[in-house]
């Protein structure tokens, strides 16, 4: 079999899921350079690679080399040395410092800095500090490598062996030994099936307590991923020996192990992971705990109070208005909801100027960063994310405010209520003082929440909060055809479509997905900045209903990263590829950072000799080493999910038949919603009719209904 040798000089392309990648080789004593291409995950540009593969003509690209297997080696020319030192892999040593520790050492370089690293003092530049980084990064990329030929030969992609060794150090090949499946719980990225894999290598049999158990509790956090807090056990049995391809008995037995251990929940026909069972509970009780206790705002002549607003705020409230600002003055706990145009922002501006007369203790959160300088904007008042009113504790390893330690307010007004999951509003809810009032904002229409449960959905369908729900468009925004599209879609009715470029909605039709993929990226890049002066980059967000096929998000952020910012030098770490001034998004949230799931930022550095890029987040600059570059994702294109809580000028949005499984009323929706002053369809009619049609798809399994109406 054909083999080649070089050092890789750059990776054109790379697969995050796959590991398939696509670079250019250096080959020794050769000009120009190789194209090499296969499931090599783990390369890095600088490395020195020997490879196995055969030559294949591809019709449009010619000559390449394709890898069956590849392994890394250390450089043996002057050249891949430099190349491999410069390239930001060893912590401490940029492209500046390689080229002088080569100029020192030649080709006794690499053995200079593992046997005798003092003597890199000898180099211009180098002192005791820049020393001792280099040394421990030298010692860290030892052991990750023996980590990543331990993941081999158990037939595993070594794609995470740096993720383990940050957690487990030195104990990481005796840990994984000792229990794999520990892997899916305490390595992000790493999920039951790559844990899996590696036990079955190592012996395990299917039918292993452990392994069930595991697989249990795998398949319990699948449903919370897919947004329920419980599942009917029936089906999930079912599901879980399909998963597990154990039988069904064996299942029954390790559910009731787990019972026993008190790890899940089972209640009627329901099965729960013990955590989401408790925090169902406790939203229940902590809502019966404010509802039954007397509030600290004294009682106001409501009457007065609406005339008096309105003539402060030189409006005139609707009857819907008014009652809801009525509502706010004398219950303790409410839900107003209601859709674009319908007055939200009015009735908050109107109960926060009457509240301030009675007390100086207010406060306004909403679940996302975005979400919380909007709301800023729209009262006047600071408003902050329910993570930051909190406070994280991170020696404790959860929030600060609590029962205890209760946050410092009579009224707590929260927006995009419907963004918030079980676990965020359990968090929230023990931390409300009992004689505070809190108003509950949102949209019910929306997608729910990104994280487990239906809460907004639940509480309002409990009958047990007062509610105000607002379903008149006022004439202001009547004239808006995002406002009235989005209704009609709420309504089950299908969109007034614009095909020319005029109003603030418009529809492209495309019937084939490549034609979709191509309009996109000429709408971005070339025709709404030069009809409408929008930045392709600020002020336009791409929205897709999904991940996969062409005009999914990965291809298109793909694409898009290309022709709107492109690099001949570009970051590939963690299977993802990084370009300077790149748009990324924060995929979870990161309380040591103060980031969280769905912030979006532009990288501001890359420093290889750091091993650190930088991202702005509205001003924040936050590093990230290298070994955490799989929390960020680009962002030219974003889940619809993703971006809920956010708005754009401009929202482009593709809906085709290829997007089947995720066509749904609530994403389309979602989608227009976000729109500030233009949204643009792409796709055809069919899909968009199919989205419209769909009022069912995404029912989540949910206790908390059940809780409220029937406390226990």
């Amino acid at each position: 079999m054909p083999t080649l040798k070089g050092y890789i000089e750059r990776i054109t392309f790379c697969n995050p899921e796959s590991g398939f990648v696509v670079a250019r080789l250096q080959e020794e004593k050769k000009e120009g350079l190789t194209t090499i291409v296969g499931a090599m995950p783990t390369v890095q540009p600088g490395e020195t690679v020997s490879l196995e593969g055969e030559w294949k003509c591809d019709p449009n690209h010619g000559w390449q080399f394709a890898v069956t297997q590849a392994q890394i080696v250390a450089p043996a020319s002057i050249i891949g040395i430099e190349k491999y030192l410069g390239s930001g892999l060893v912590k401490g040593i940029g492209s500046k410092f390689a080229k002088r520790i080569v100029t020192a050492f030649g080709e006794q370089t690499l053995e200079v800095i593992d046997k005798s690293p003092h003597r890199l003092l000898e180099v211009e530049g180098i002192g005791k500090g820049r020393l001792a980084k280099i040394e421990e990064c030298w010692s860290e990329q030892r052991t990750i490598r023996e980590v990543m030929v331990f993941l081999q030969s158990h037939g595993v992609s070594p794609t995470y062996a740096q993720k383990i060794f940050k957690i487990y150090r030195d104990e990481s090949i005796s840990k994984v030994r000792q229990n794999p499946y520990a892997l899916a719980k305490d390595i992000h990225g790493i999920g039951f099936k790559t844990a899996d894999a590696i036990a079955q290598q190592m012996g395990i049999a299917l039918t292993a307590p452990q392994r069930v158990e595991a697989g249990i509790e795998h398949v319990l956090s699948q449903c919370c991923d897919s947004g329920h807090t419980c599942y009917p056990q029936e089906p999930f049995i079912e599901k879980a020996a399909e998963v597990l391809c154990v039988e069904r008995p064996l299942i029954e037995t390790q559910i009731e192990e787990l019972l026993s251990q008190k790890r899940i929940v089972v209640e009627g026909e329901r099965v729960w992971l013990k955590s989401l069972y408790m925090n169902e509970c406790g939203i229940a009780r902590e809502l019966q705990r404010l509802q039954k206790n007397s509030c600290a705002l004294r009682e106001v002549d409501q009457n007065k109070a609406l005339s008096w607003v309105e003539e402060k705020l030189s409006l005139r409230l609707a009857d819907q208005q008014r009652e809801a600002v009525a509502q706010a003055l004398r219950e303790k706990v409410q839900i107003i909801t209601g859709g674009p145009g319908t007055g939200k922002s009015t009735i908050t501006k109107a109960i926060l100027a009457i509240s301030r007369h009675l007390t100086p203790r207010i406060l306004l959160a909403a679940p996302t960063g975005r979400a919380a300088k909007r709301m800023n904007e729209i009262t006047g008042y600071p408003a902050r994310t329910i993570h930051a009113l909190l406070e994280f504790d991170f020696k404790a390893g959860g929030f600060k405010r609590g029962h205890d330690h209760p946050l410092d307010c009579d009224l707590l007004i929260v927006d995009e209520a419907s963004m918030i999951d079980t676990v965020l509003m359990f968090s929230l809810l023990k931390a409300v003082p009992t004689s505070a009032r809190v108003i509950f904002v949102g949209d019910i229409d929306q997608l729910p929440s990104v994280g487990p449960g239906n809460v907004l959905r639940d509480l309002i369908q409990s009958q047990k909060i007062p509610l105000t729900r607002l379903d008149k468009v006022f004439r202001q925004a009547q004239g808006s055809k995002i406002i009235m599209n989005a209704h009609r879609i709420r309504k089950g009715i299908f969109p007034d479509l614009q095909t020319e470029s005029k109003g603030d909605f418009f529809f492209c039709k495309a019937q084939e997905v490549e034609q979709v993929q191509q309009i996109i990226i000429d709408l971005v890049h070339r025709r709404l900045p030069a009809a409408y002066g929008f930045d392709p980059v600020k002020e336009i967000q791409v929205l897709a209903p999904m991940r996969r096929g062409l005009v999914g998000t990965d291809q298109l952020n793909a694409l898009l990263q290309e022709t709107l910012n492109p690099c001949d030098l570009p970051l590939i770490r963690m299977g993802r590829r990084f370009h300077l001034h790149d748009k990324v998004m924060q995929l979870r949230n990161n309380y040591d950072k103060e980031v969280f799931n769905g912030d979006v930022g532009t990288v501001a550095a890359i420093d290889l000799a750091d091993q650190t890029l930088v991202v702005d987040f509205e001003g924040r600059l936050i590093p990230y080493p290298f070994l955490d570059l799989d929390e960020l994702n680009i962002a030219y294109a974003v889940s619809v999910h993703k971006f809920q809580g956010s708005e754009c000028p401009c929202i482009v949005m593709p809906v085709h038949t290829t997007h089947f499984a995720l066509l749904e009323r609530n994403l389309l929706y979602t989608g227009v919603t976000r729109a500030k002053k233009l949204f643009v369809l792409v796709g055809t009619k069919q899909a968009i009719a199919i989205a419209v049609n769909n009022a069912t798809a995404g029912t989540r399994h949910t206790g908390l209904k059940e809780r409220l109406t029937n406390p226990s």
